[in-house]
């Protein structure tokens, strides 16, 4: 069995290092690029949403490497994620591919079905080896997401924000020489400490963003246009309300009554939002409540086109930028988005919440009459 998975974020990083340790033969998807998007958009159905398209790109050149299994997570609920296995397998059989999809569903009723297709993807029935590899994957998962966490930190208030993406463009092409979870740990590690090592203005204070939206095109750098270094080397802090190890801290490590940090933002929604509109919906809207809690300067909500659960939670989002002031701005991606606008976009928006802040400040420090 040779297994493949979507390039989605830094879940390929944890996936591709516990299949590994599990003795697997690992064919790692290579990076998103507009070859992957082509190819996807070539064979997808043209109103899908954008991460089916990518994943196809992805699955099509992994095959091509030799993969033959592909593993991806499945959903449930009014979101087409849940479909996402069905309709990628009958792209690929009528394209002449033979190759397997094994998806890992909620359990619904059946738990034991869930675990057959662990053991089938892990290529052992050995269960405490399978849990013990999982906790150590969840490890690498949450090492690289503090590592691209800091580099988010680090790269609005560097001296030459540069830096940090060569650091990180290195990390990524180093991933590909290291294998299971030891060595990825320790890149990680190392590369931690080189961004530690770039320099920085004391003197910058970036803007604070938080980024709400569909998890894919929150996580995946190429889907969202690589938003987080854009806004880094325009001055801003980001903070990303979905990231791969909180997804799994909601839903796989508490099991089905959902995470503290879930329920908070249940019920942060409830005013706007009481109940599933499937996907991340309902989330969306409960994060931005907390961030305009939290005093955040702006937020930004990026979606795919035709995303139902998003475009529910966009319709509600402007109730919240008038109940707490806070500007919100919706980016919505596809195949057909243009970088140039997007930046100008992005660039108008940052501008705005510069002139929101300088007001606000000028406000605090002249007298009342």
């Amino acid at each position: 069995m040779k297994l493949t998975f979507p390039h989605m974020g830094n879940t390929f990083i944890s996936a591709k290092a516990l299949m590994e340790d599990l003795g697997n033969e690992v064919i790692t998807p290579p990076k998103c690029s507009k070859k992957t998007l082509e190819i996807g958009t070539k064979y997808s159905p043209e109103t899908i949403c954008l991460p089916l398209k990518i994943n196809i790109g992805n699955y099509i050149e992994s095959i091509e490497k030799g993969a033959d299994t592909i593993l991806i997570t499945g959903s449930c609920g009014p979101c087409r994620f849940g479909f996402y296995s069905l309709v990628e397998q009958e792209i690929l059989r009528d394209l002449g591919y033979d190759v397997e999809i094994i998806t890992l569903d909620p359990p619904d009723g059946k738990p034991m079905e869930l675990v057959k297709r662990i053991m089938k993807a892990a290529n052992t029935k050995n269960l405490y080896k399978i849990v013990k590899n999982i906790v150590r994957g969840a490890k690498v998962l949450q090492a690289a997401d503090e590592l691209t966490d800091l580099a988010n930190k680090i790269r609005p208030v560097a001296i030459n924000g540069v830096e940090v993406d060569i650091i990180m463009d290195a990390f990524h092409s180093m991933i590909e020489l290291v294998y299971g979870v030891d060595e990825t740990l320790e890149l990680i590690e190392d590369t931690k400490l080189k961004i530690g090592k770039v320099k920085t203005d004391e003197k910058k204070v970036p803007l604070k963003i938080g980024i709400v939206g569909e998890i894919y095109t929150i996580i995946e750098p190429f889907a969202n246009l690589y938003v987080e270094r854009k806004l880094g080397h325009l001055g801003v802090h980001i903070d990303k309300s979905l990231t791969p190890s909180k997804w799994v801290k909601h839903h796989l490590l508490p099991g089905p009554f959902g995470s503290k940090e879930e329920k908070e933002k249940w019920e942060a929604a409830k005013p706007y939002l009481s109940t599933l509109v499937g996907g991340h919906g309902r989330e969306t809207i409960g994060s931005s409540v907390l961030y305009a809690k939290a005093n955040y300067d702006g937020i930004i909500q990026i979606l795919p086109l035709t995303c139902m659960p998003e475009i529910v939670a966009e319709s509600i989002l402007p109730t919240i930028q008038n109940d707490y002031n806070i500007p919100i701005m919706t980016l919505i991606v596809d195949e057909m988005t243009g970088e140039a606008g997007y930046l100008t976009r992005l660039e108008a928006f940052v501008d705005l919440l510069h002139r929101k802040k300088e007001e606000k400040n000028i406000a605090g420090v002249l007298p009342r009459s």
